[in-house]
Formats: structure tokens, C-alpha cells, sequence
């Protein structure tokens, strides 16, 4: 029977060197033994130095590209990267809101781990208000759960207490990534708080490298291709934690400067 294999789509940025954006969802859907689509919202010109040069897809295409998978495929989870404006980012949930692609993760790509604001003020409010709510898991870094909470984390009771903020907002699950500080980190601790209001933390070694980039990407695809096999919130975010950590410290040295991560070496 069609469509019984299980079936993902992100929806998100095209990155030409690879590395991130819908290119690193896909090697992890890949990997982790889901079928793989994207709905593209832009398109990247860049190599392992930077960003060239970026351009926004139509909006009546990335319609078109809902309506066409939406008309075929039995699309079981979904997936958001980064969305770079407030008019993609209504497009997107207007979409969304009219197909089923199942549960959908929220990687808020808003703040980079070191602290810069990837977005305007209009774009980011219009994240805010009208995707996170839709979001089964959301997984900002430190930064971003900082920036969407509207408050400062010193500690960990204060990361509790922005993850609930971000429940408040509409998000089922959530999922705080750890703050990447300095040279002398030795661990990172991200926080879960779970739908039914039970919160865990998850630890792994902090690895020295520069070869990080498409880490939020892969491990919000990770959980997506994880739910779409039909694992719980819980479990999902589990692997994925292990997926990415696993997949940083195996590192592949492709390109000069900031390169992928290790996509191939995580294996259950």
C-alpha cells in the first residue's frame, strides 16, 4: 500500500555548501531512516567562510509546494528552520494550518548560540504570536529561549521558568538548549519540560570545534523523524540529543573554516 513508509518534510532555508538549513534535515531524516522532503523557503549561496549572498522563494510557491505534497504523500511530522521574514513566516502557518503534515518542531532560528539577533523586530513578534503555538516541540537555544521568554537565565531554576513561559505561549513541549560559554566548558545541560508539566535535563560533553554548523538543524530533524516513527515527545528528544552529540564528536573535516557535523556516526 502507498505511504506506509514514514514520511517527514522541512520547511525551510536551502544551504548550497550543505552544511545546515534543509540539506542538514535531510541527511538526518537519512540517517535515521525516514523519507525526507522540503518545502524550500530560500535559498543560501555560502561556503564553510560564510554567506554570499541569500534569496526568499515566492510566496504562491511555497504555496504550491504545501498544496503538491499535501496532494500525494502521507507526510506524518513536520519541521520549521529558519523563516527570514514576518510575510514567510504567515505564509508558512497559513500553509500549515490547511494541510496535515502531523506534529510539528519549532527550530526557532532567531539568535545564533554566541548571541546575535537574526531577526528584525517584526519577524520575530510574528514567530512569536503565530508559530510557536502550533509547535508540538519548540527547541531554541539559550539565547532564543531568553529572547522569547523576555528575561534573563542565571540558573537553572530560571531556565524552568523560561521553559513554562514558552508552554504558556502555546508550545506542547519545549526544549532549551544549553548555553555554549567559553573554552573552559567541560559539559552542556539542556532542559525538556514535557506537555503534561514534568521537566528532565540531558548532559553531554562539550566538544571544542569548529565543525558545529547545522547542529539545531539536525537535531530538530532528529526529532522529527523520530516522532513521524512514532517514538513519544520524551523518547524523540532523547535520541536526538544523543544523535547531535555523537555526530559533533566523530567530526569530518570538509571545507576551510566552519563545517558540517558527522551526520553518519550515530548508529542505534
Amino acid at each position: 500500500m502507498a505511504n506506509e513508509f514514514p514520511q517527514v518534510v522541512t520547511i525551510a532555508g536551502s544551504d548550497s555548501d550543505g552544511s545546515a538549513g534543509l540539506q542538514a534535515d535531510l541527511n538526518t531524516f537519512f540517517t535515521r531512516h525516514v523519507y525526507g522532503m522540503s518545502i524550500v523557503t530560500a535559498c543560501v549561496a555560502g561556503n564553510s567562510y560564510g554567506i554570499q549572498a541569500s534569496t526568499s522563494m515566492p510566496t504562491e510557491f511555497i504555496d504550491q509546494q504545501f498544496t503538491s505534497l499535501a496532494a500525494d504523500f502521507n507526510i506524518r511530522a513536520a519541521k520549521t528552520g529558519m523563516l527570514a521574514d514576518a510575510t514567510l513566516i504567515e505564509n508558512v502557518v497559513a500553509n500549515y494550518q490547511r494541510v496535515d503534515f502531523g506534529p510539528l518542531v519549532v527550530d526557532p532560528v532567531i539568535v545564533t548560540k554566541h548571541g546575535a539577533m537574526l531577526l528584525e523586530t517584526a519577524a520575530f513578534e510574528t514567530l512569536r504570536e503565530k508559530l510557536v503555538p502550533l509547535a508540538t516541540v519548540i527547541t531554541p537555544n539559550f539565547y532564543e529561549a531568553q529572547k522569547l521568554a523576555n528575561m534573563v537565565i542565571e540558573s537553572d531554576d530560571d531556565m524552568v521558568t523560561a521553559a513554562h513561559k514558552l508552554h504558556a505561549m502555546g508550545a506542547k513541549n519545549v526544549m532549551i538548549k544549553g548555553k555554549h560559554s567559553d573554552e573552559s566548558q567541560t559539559e552542556v545541560r539542556d532542559l525538556v519540560l514535557l506537555e503534561g508539566g514534568d521537566h528532565f535535563w540531558l548532559s553531554a560533553p562539550y566538544v571544542h570545534t569548529d565543525r558545529v554548523n547545522g547542529t539545531g538543524d539536525s537535531l530538530s530533524a532528529c526529532i522529527t523523524a523520530e516522532l513521524a516513527k512514532g517514538k513519544s515527545v520524551k523518547a524523540a528528544i532523547t535520541i536526538a540529543k544523543q544523535y547531535v552529540n555523537t555526530s559533533i564528536a566523530n567530526q569530518i573535516k570538509v571545507g576551510h573554516k566552519f563545517g558540517p557535523i558527522n551526520h553518519w556516526a550515530y548508529t542505534d
